[in-house]
């Protein structure tokens, strides 16, 4: 019965309005996209800095045998 994703999406949508009410809805939608798009920023902070840490740890000779 329930065995697609769109399913579930109606359902939740439902459940959603049915919970918060129709007026919160566009609320909700508005913080969650920030919420993501916070989440990809800080995401791809955390890979730039990544890859300049390991750009800085190629580029700095390691010291051979004594």
């Amino acid at each position: 019965m329930f065995d697609s994703l769109d399913d579930w999406l109606i359902i939740g949508v439902v459940v959603a309005i049915l919970f918060y009410g129709s007026s919160k809805i566009p609320q909700l939608a508005h913080a969650l996209g920030r919420s993501i798009g916070e989440f990809k920023r800080g995401r791809l902070e955390v890979e730039r800095e990544l890859k300049a840490e390991q750009a800085n740890l190629a580029t700095t000779p390691t010291p051979g045998p004594r």
